[in-house]
């Protein structure tokens, strides 16, 4: 690994929760940091996502016996899966290195690393942002997961025997207190597990500008609004990126955005297999209904929270590409959920959005200096649990960066697993 303590530039492309808390990272570790992209800084996946802050959660998303449930989902229109068949070619290799990993081995490997990254998610917010927007922006109030239409709580699992093996408290519910959480639930809901180590924030998009403002205040940070053309090596060994509006250098490069990482990685022989998984959320504005704490259905797998301009419904995987427009229907999904998860729910208005989760198909991000590229260094591709993991994620990235002792193994997450 190629320490660049003795360089003090470094170019981060990507203002998500994952750019930006590396950024501020680096920054408090003396590099004069450079932050560049196109959009407002948590444009993209930072801003449309769940608002969820699972430091008690480490499940990877696929799981053994998943792969028998896959045509249903494709099958059925309410699904919680889709694949566009004309990007089906083009996403095959990825889809089949994704149904792999669904081992029992795996899901405990992926389950402590990311364990590693999640548990300390608030008070790596709280480092990051302090106090104040921590207070306005977040809420450690639990989580509860909900199955509908079993006869008997769900049977003793996997994901049972992780949170065990990893400490995490957890209590099951049956559907009377269930209701005492959420009244007017459908009475088609008979359980719960209640998760009080998880949280949310009530604006995501409002945290992560809260993470912008402070790298901006700290030091002598920049923030660039230009797109990433290309990236190259010079001869003296220094990176630059040409940009839509010029070029710059920096000691080291930081690549952390998210799904179209990989367009800027390609060209430099960079292959790491990242695929976007389109998700969709509604917003709906004045709902009647206001939760203590967010929801994830695990029968119909979407999630419900409150946030300060409404409830968001989001979910559902697409499977597209980066480039196809986005498929409305997918979105008015999540309001037929939501209206079957609480049948009385009215509303005044509803607002759509897509956004594309970076996910690598072992279910880990890649953080750490790519293999044969000194000085070239990833951070991305964390699927569903960016926001979680930004703060320790952009740690970690620091530390490597300047050639300090990480706080966690870094082997996991390393970019150089799929050389």
């Amino acid at each position: 690994m190629t320490s660049v303590m003795e360089a003090r530039r470094v170019l981060v492309v990507g203002a998500g929760a994952v750019g930006l808390s590396a950024a501020i990272q680096l920054q408090r570790r003396g590099f004069a940091v450079t932050v560049i992209e196109e959009s407002a800084p948590g444009a993209g996946a930072s801003y449309g996502n769940s608002g969820m802050l699972v430091a008690d959660t480490a499940i990877p998303t696929f799981q053994p016996g998943m792969i028998w449930k896959v045509p249903g989902w494709l099958a059925d229109p309410l699904g919680p899966l889709t694949v566009k068949a004309r990007y089906l070619p083009q996403a095959l290799p990825w889809l089949w290195r994704y149904l792999k990993s669904g081992t029992r081995r795996q899901v405990f490997h992926a389950a402590e690393a990311l364990r590693a990254l999640h548990r300390s998610t608030f008070e790596g917010w709280l480092d990051n942002v302090g106090h104040d927007a921590m207070s306005r922006l977040t809420r450690r109030d639990g989580q509860v997961y909900l199955w509908e239409g079993m006869k008997a709580p769900p049977a003793r699992g996997l994901e049972d025997e992780v949170r065990t093996h990893l400490g995490i408290e957890s209590e099951m519910l049956g559907a009377d207190r269930v209701r005492q959480y959420f009244p007017g639930i459908s009475r088609d809901v008979s359980h719960g597990l209640l998760v009080p180590g998880n949280g949310h924030t009530v604006d995501p998009h409002g945290l992560v500008n809260s993470l912008a403002e402070a790298f901006l205040r700290e030091g002598e940070g920049t923030l660039l609004r230009e797109r990433v053309m290309r990236a190259w090596r010079a001869e003296d060994g220094r990176w630059s990126v040409m940009t839509n509006l010029g070029s710059h250098c920096g000691d080291a490069l930081v690549v952390a955005a998210g799904a179209w990482s990989g367009r800027l990685l390609a060209p430099l022989g960079v292959a790491i297999p990242l695929e976007t998984e389109r998700g969709y959320h509604v917003m709906l504005r004045n709902p009647s209904v206001r939760l203590g704490m967010p929801i994830l259905n695990k029968t119909r797998y979407f999630g419900v929270s409150s946030m300060s301009d409404g409830l968001r419904v989001s979910g559902t995987v697409e499977i597209a590409g980066l480039d196809a427009p986005p498929t409305l229907a997918r979105a008015k999904i999540l309001v037929t959920q939501a209206k079957r998860l609480f049948p009385d729910l009215a509303f005044e208005e509803q607002a759509y959005w897509m956004g594309h989760r970076p996910s690598i198909p072992d279910g880990l991000p890649a953080i750490g200096e790519v293999h044969g590229k000194p000085g070239l260094f990833a951070c991305f591709g964390h699927g569903h649990s960016g926001l979680t993991a930004a703060p320790a994620s952009g740690q970690l990235l620091a530390q490597l960066v300047a050639g300090e002792r990480p706080a966690i193994d870094p082997a996991p997450y390393s970019p150089a697993r799929f050389s």
